[in-house]
């Protein structure tokens, strides 16, 4: 499968949106994280991150077929933020997110580091960017009596 990202544009924010409620809905029902989740967010809000000045939304696509998205956002130029990033459930657990970090880290060379949160609870998630080289900081936050969220950096 050939995955590939493509900078998106306010023409996407529908299918961006889409696709984020269909890939968080699972987790939203599992923890009940409303203030948090990004099924939760609105369609605005997609519009805001990409059209952020610093940073903005970038499709995943497999075989040429959107299936994701991957938002990013620096801090000084050189701090990187991934958030959120999603796949759509069906296309889960085939490499695709593996292959989104790798392109997304080197289509920005000059990051010094990129952070991002995850659900402390989803050890899928924990495995995956522990493998593409992210480490736990050691921040956490407590969302509610299921969730934590837990922040990962990777220095480049």
């Amino acid at each position: 499968m050939r995955v590939s990202l493509v900078k998106a544009t306010e023409n996407d924010a529908e299918s961006i949106f889409d696709i984020q409620v269909k890939a968080f809905t699972p987790l939203l029902e599992k923890y009940n994280d409303y203030d948090v989740n990004p099924a939760n967010e609105t369609f605005d809000r997609v519009v805001q991150r990409i059209n952020r000045p610093n940073g903005g939304f970038y499709k995943i696509l497999a075989d040429g077929e959107i299936v994701g998205a991957i938002c990013i956002f620096w801090k000084e130029d050189v701090q990187f933020w991934i958030s959120p990033m999603f796949i759509l459930p069906s296309y889960q657990g085939k490499g695709i997110a593996q292959k989104a970090i790798i392109l997304i880290e080197k289509m920005f060379p000059e990051a010094t580091s990129w952070e991002l949160a995850t659900i402390l609870e989803e050890a899928r998630n924990c495995y995956l960017y522990e493998k593409m080289g992210y480490s736990k900081t050691g921040v956490s936050k407590i969302i509610n009596d299921s969730t934590t969220l837990i922040f990962y950096k990777k220095v480049c």
